[in-house]
C-alpha cells in the first residue's frame, strides 16, 4: 500500500469578514503543524486573495466552487484561472450544499472537476448521501454514482482528494460515527480498486467531511 499524506481541511463557507478571518488566520499561523499533514482552508471567494496573502505558506487555500469554463457571460461565477491568479491551489467541488441547495448535477460537477484539473488546481471532490438515502439502504448506490461522475473526469488522481460527507451529518447536530465513516471509506476504496485501478485505490486520499465530531482527515 502506498503512503498517503494526512489531509486536514476547513471549509469556512459563507462566514466571516476581514476582522474575524484575520483573527482566525493569526491563530492558524501560530499553530504547530506536522510535516506529514497537509492543511487547506476553504475561504469565501471575495477573501481568497486576503487568505492566501495572510495565511502561512505551510497551509493551502481552497476556493469553495468554480465553473466549468475559463471565462464568459456567467454572472456570479468564478473560474479556475481566476482562482490561480489569487495564488490559490485548491478548489472544493460537489459539496452537498452545491448539490442540494443550488441543484448541481453529477454531470456538471464532473465537468467542473475536469476543467479545474486541466487548469492546474487540486480538487477536493465531495460525495455523500442524504438521510432518506441512508435509511433506504442506498448509500453505496448514491456515493458510487457520484464518484463515477468524478472518476470519469480525472486523469491525475494525485491532484484529487475525495471528501465523503454524509449530508445528514452537516449542520444537523448529528454526527456519523467513526465506524460509519470508515465503512464507507473502505467501500469507496474497494470501488476505486475495481473501477479505476489498484494504484489509485491505494494512493487516493479519502477524508470525512461533516458536523464537528470527526476530523476532516483521510482514512
Amino acid at each position: 500500500m502506498s503512503s498517503r499524506k494526512f489531509f486536514v481541511g476547513g471549509n469556512w463557507k459563507m462566514n466571516g469578514d476581514k476582522k474575524s478571518l484575520g483573527d482566525l488566520i493569526t491563530t492558524l499561523n501560530t499553530a504547530s503543524l506536522n510535516d506529514e499533514t497537509e492543511v487547506v482552508c476553504g475561504a469565501p471567494t471575495v477573501y481568497l486573495d486576503f487568505a492566501r496573502s495572510n495565511l502561512d505558506a505551510r497551509m493551502g487555500v481552497a476556493a469553495q466552487n468554480c465553473y466549468k469554463v475559463a471565462k464568459g457571460a456567467f454572472t456570479g461565477e468564478i473560474s479556475p484561472v481566476m482562482i490561480k491568479d489569487c495564488g490559490v491551489e485548491w478548489v472544493i467541488l460537489g459539496h452537498s450544499e452545491r448539490r442540494h441547495v443550488f441543484g448541481e448535477s453529477d454531470e456538471l460537477i464532473g465537468q467542473k472537476v475536469a476543467h479545474a484539473l486541466e487548469s492546474g488546481l487540486g480538487v477536493i471532490a465531495c460525495i455523500g448521501e442524504k438521510l432518506e438515502e441512508r435509511e433506504a439502504g442506498t448509500t453505496e448506490e448514491v456515493v458510487y454514482a457520484q464518484t463515477q461522475a468524478i472518476a470519469d473526469n480525472v486523469k491525475d488522481w494525485s491532484k484529487v482528494v475525495l471528501a465523503y460527507e454524509p449530508v445528514w451529518a452537516i449542520g444537523t447536530g448529528k454526527t456519523a460515527s467513526p465506524e460509519q465513516a470508515q465503512e464507507v471509506h473502505e467501500k469507496l476504496r474497494e470501488w476505486m480498486r475495481v473501477n479505476v485501478s489498484e494504484a489509485v485505490a491505494d494512493s487516493v486520499r479519502i477524508i470525512y467531511g461533516g458536523q464537528a465530531g470527526l476530523p476532516k482527515r483521510f482514512c
